[in-house]
């Protein structure tokens, strides 16, 4: 086991797994299956980040103008639900879980979180909610899912992953995911927005897309979830 997971559990610290990687690649389902297996609490980082798109898009801003979108990311007020079984967001007080998934927002989503002041702002937020889940008797860890979190938002976790899968295997995972395509070309139409958008998050200059040193590298594409589960509750020293 690793020796900073000893130490962590020796001092009573909770334990943070940090989970990264693209899209389609089988983050949440995974991420929620981990930490329901460990105990822990849950974070998903994306829908933060779709939560901040979809008020800004209500609000009438213009998502490609970064200057408009930096002036007004500290208006609306995210809360996270941290329970695996039941996530939650919700932005001023409504729960926002399904709207955050529209196709509106999917296309938005990453210019808006390229915005330094937005990644800022979350940031704070992502990390008020680790120490939450992590201090105090009850503060057994928290499963932490995104794109930065092993690099930026969690750089001394004690297990960090990176999870990638075949373009065409994640293709098929979120077009299930939201209904199914009902033709290749609409199928290609999700591999090929998938890829765009990693091009996006792994060339922005703040906090890209990236495997952050010490992660280990999981391929998902012939995996079972359970079997994903395994491997990483495997790395949090747990059978």
């Amino acid at each position: 086991m690793d020796s900073s997971l000893d130490n962590a559990r020796t001092t009573g610290a909770g334990l943070v797994v940090a989970i990264d990687g693209t899209s389609g690649s089988g983050k949440s389902s995974t991420s929620r299956g981990v930490a329901t297996r460990l105990g822990l609490r849950y974070l998903d980082t994306g829908a933060m980040f779709r939560a901040m798109t979809w008020w800004l898009l209500q609000a009438g801003v213009d998502v490609q103008d970064p200057a408009a979108v930096a002036a007004r990311c500290h208006e609306p007020d995210l809360v996270s639900g941290t329970d695996p079984a039941a996530p939650s967001i919700t932005v001023d007080g409504r729960d926002v879980g399904v709207e955050i998934r529209s196709a509106e927002v999917n296309a938005a989503v990453s210019p808006v979180s390229a915005v330094p002041e937005v990644r800022a702002r979350l940031l704070a937020m992502q990390r008020e909610a680790i120490a939450g889940a992590t201090s105090g008797p009850a503060g057994a860890g928290i499963v932490v899912e995104g794109r930065d979190i092993g690099s930026v938002v969690a750089p001394d976790a004690q297990v960090k992953v990176y999870l990638t899968a075949d373009p065409a295997a994640r293709a098929d995972r979120r077009a299930a995911e939201e209904g199914g395509p009902g033709t290749s070309e609409a199928l290609e139409a999700v591999r090929s927005s998938l890829l765009a958008r990693d091009a996006i998050d792994s060339t922005r200059a703040t906090a890209p897309l990236t495997m952050a040193e010490g992660a280990v590298h999981v391929d998902t594409t012939s995996s079972t979830l359970e079997e994903v589960v395994d491997r990483i509750a495997a790395l949090a020293g747990t059978p």
